[in-house]
């Protein structure tokens, strides 16, 4: 019931992780708008072919095999994405062909998705590109198995445990930010264990992974939290794999347990929950991904750290013990580089103080 990011979108951000340097959406000026000018911030040239309501009716191949030779001229691409929309998938826009007589000098990744899409979940525009990228021989048939495998679990875990279960999930902005950071602060200074727990994805990393660099360390030298995250250097595209290198160089100590890479978060929190289990904690937070890991399955007071006011609810549900909301995690981290300040950190910062 509740509005989802759409095949079409999760196509642009996987082309984005693929590191190509232009996209073309072949649609109208408009679509997917926001998604478009956000990846602007990435370095990446967007580009539509802007189709009208006459194009609707008659196809506009020719406008895309136009559009395509333009932006090579403009941009000199080593690789190009094309993208489809509601308007030229459904009827039938051959986009393959479009590109062929471009005859440009540059890997082409077509992607025939669109909003519509009969999968449904915007997974399944990610998956498209993979297979795609594969065929522009940019990505390895064993690295597109492994990325679409974790999507499929990505997916079932929304359906099972996050905010697409089917019922309409009233927007919860979680518990006070104070009053939880107070809880954490109270069990460090009594001396009893802690441990943060990152299972983020992606660039959303930047934001979540903002807690690990408060200086613990020098705050409490003698009872400093454990250190668990999906920050593994050698997992995924080389795009993600930099994000993991940037967290783990900026947070205030080593990792004590990784878990896997950060494109495995559907998986590595079941990974995590084995270690917490051992570990024992008095508190364990769980920061991006949170509803990846079973709360019942563990030790002590739980805590949840999100991007979603709609996951809130769920999350409760779990087991949690209380609920944080860091609002907009994806527009604050989308084309950054390095950490990005989280309001839960501000504020454990500014207790700390």
């Amino acid at each position: 019931m509740h509005p989802r990011p759409s095949p079409i979108a999760a196509a642009l951000y996987t082309l984005r992780d693929l590191e190509v340097d232009v996209i073309i959406m072949h649609g109208p000026a408009g679509c997917c708008f926001r998604t478009g000018r956000l990846l602007e911030d990435e370095g990446i040239r967007v580009l539509t072919t802007a189709m009208s309501e006459n194009d609707f009716i008659f196809g506009a191949k020719e406008k895309l095999t136009n559009t395509i030779k333009e932006a090579y001229e403009a941009f000199h691409p080593e690789n190009m994405g094309i993208v489809g929309t509601c308007a030229s998938m459904i009827i039938g826009e051959n986009m393959r062909k479009a590109a062929k007589e471009a005859d440009v000098d540059c890997n082409i990744i077509v992607v025939e998705t669109h909003g519509g899409f009969d999968a449904g979940d915007n997974t399944a525009g990610a998956i498209l590109t993979l297979k795609a990228a594969e065929k522009s021989g940019i990505i390895s048939k064993e690295e597109v198995e492994r990325q679409s495998a974790m999507l499929r679990k990505a997916t079932e875990l929304e359906k099972t445990r996050g905010m697409a279960k089917g019922e309409y999930i009233k927007p919860d902005y979680g518990d006070n930010k104070v009053q939880v950071a107070q809880k954490i602060i109270q069990a460090l200074d009594d001396n009893k264990k802690v441990t943060i727990v990152l299972n983020a994805k992606k660039e959303t990393s930047y934001l979540f992974a903002d807690i690990m660099t408060i200086p613990w360390t020098k705050i409490y030298p003698e009872n400093t939290p454990t250190f668990i995250s999906n920050t593994d250097e050698k997992v995924g595209l080389p795009y993600i794999r930099h994000h993991a290198e940037e967290v783990n160089r900026t947070i205030d100590k080593q990792i004590d347990y990784t878990t896997g890479g950060l494109d495995e978060y559907p998986v590595t929190g079941i990974e995590a929950e084995k270690i917490l289990k051992e570990l024992n904690s008095n508190i364990t937070i769980i920061l991006g991904v949170p509803h990846a890991v079973d709360p019942k399955e563990i030790p002590g007071k739980t805590i949840a750290v999100t991007d979603g006011p709609r996951l809130a609810k769920p999350l409760r549900e779990l087991g949690f013990d209380n609920v944080i909301t860091e609002l907009d995690a994806h527009s604050k981290t989308l084309g950054s580089k390095t950490i990005v300040e989280s309001e839960f950190a501000s504020t454990l910062r500014g207790l700390l103080e």
